[in-house]
């Protein structure tokens, strides 16, 4: 195990005892969660959330019967809700490498499975950047889910394959970490505190889409996003201009996505049946259907639709016979366009 991996372990098994003890606000929930999820939470034992350090949402909709993955599952909150989601057909497997973490999350196994009426967690003590060494069979898990925690990995194209390898066909990586809006100098990803705070391994953004590219993962999707402010005069100081954003990306395991949004004249239309999303589903930050309504989309959107877990939930027009160019508004506007708009350059599809 690297330096780094050692000095995460000891940051949060020995100097961090509660949530109360981090210097920073980065490690933090940024966005309320939904009733569901607020829900589930009441059931979590209260030690159990004391120890928690994530910093956004990991659990998507329609999630009942998977089989889903938490990587850097800690104290194990977010196992402990996702049982309930799952229900008694599903299961969730957490893994961490800081054993006073893991210890916690095990104590409280029997306790939370009395107050669910069922067990079906199972917590692995691991690296997350050795996930191929943990026994676990490729192609098994609907979904993989991460809060705050792939940010303090050194080989974040490692966790990356890994995951990708894991996902079934059609599975998604759904979660939340820290990113930046340029490169973090090594001085500061050499300091323990900043690191260990999640700020100093944030990835750059750019970075990070590289090499989820590089990992199988076409077109991620940003789900939902939020500024980061330190809340420390001391660590502002050296971090200096850098802005730090948590963000909710989901990553789908599917062939044939392509890197860019191409129009082939697809549309969808979603019909409903999703507990959670009962007026209209999200997809992502800019994807939204509401329900009944048929919406043109491109060849990617389609395909994380019809080749997922959503796919009964909405009715599809189209193939992919024709391709009309790039999905109007995605951002790829081709070089020789001169009626382009700066805004439009910038939009997303």
């Amino acid at each position: 195990m690297n330096k780094v991996n050692e000095e995460v372990k000891d940051y949060y098994g020995k100097e961090l005892q509660t949530s109360g003890d981090l210097k920073t606000n980065a490690c933090c929930d940024l966005v309320a969660p939904p009733k569901h999820i607020l829900e589930a939470l009441r059931n979590v034992h209260d030690t159990v959330q004391a120890k928690y350090y994530g910093c956004g949402l990991t659990l998507p909709d329609n999630v009942k019967g998977m089989r889903i993955l938490d990587l850097g599952s800690g104290s194990g909150r977010d196992c402990y809700i996702a049982s309930q989601l799952v229900g008694s057909t599903g299961s969730v497997v957490g893994v961490d490498m800081t054993k006073e973490q893991l210890d916690v999350a095990i104590e409280f196994l029997d306790y939370h499975g009395e107050v669910f009426g069922y067990k079906n967690i199972t917590f692995l003590e691991g690296n997350i950047e050795k996930l191929d060494e943990l026994g676990l069979e490729p192609n098994s898990f609907d979904i993989i889910i991460s809060n705050c925690v792939i940010n303090l990995a050194t080989n974040k194209q490692k966790v990356l394959k890994d995951a990708y390898n894991l996902l079934k066909p059609g599975g998604e990586m759904f979660f939340s970490d820290v990113y930046s809006d340029r490169r973090i100098s090594k001085e500061l990803q050499e300091d323990k505190v900043l690191w260990g705070e999640c700020l100093s391994g944030a990835l750059y953004w750019n970075d990070f889409l590289r090499l989820a590219h590089a990992a199988g993962f076409n077109d991620p999707r940003s789900f939902d996003d939020k500024p980061i402010t330190v809340n420390n005069s001391e660590l502002q100081m050296k971090l200096g201009d850098i802005k730090f954003y948590s963000v909710t990306y989901r990553l789908f395991k599917i062939d044939h996505l392509e890197s860019a949004c191409e129009d082939y004249g697809h549309a969808v239309s979603y019909q409903g049946g999703i507990e959670e999303s009962s007026a209209g589903f999200k997809l992502d930050d800019h994807h939204y259907f509401p329900k009944g309504k048929y919406v043109t989309v491109c060849g990617n959107s389609y395909l994380m639709l019809k080749e997922s877990r959503y796919k009964k939930y909405f009715t599809f027009v189209g193939d992919f016979s024709t391709h009309f160019g790039i999905f109007e508004g995605c951002g790829e506007n081709a070089p020789f366009n001169s009626v382009a708009s700066l805004e439009s350059q910038a939009s997303c599809c």
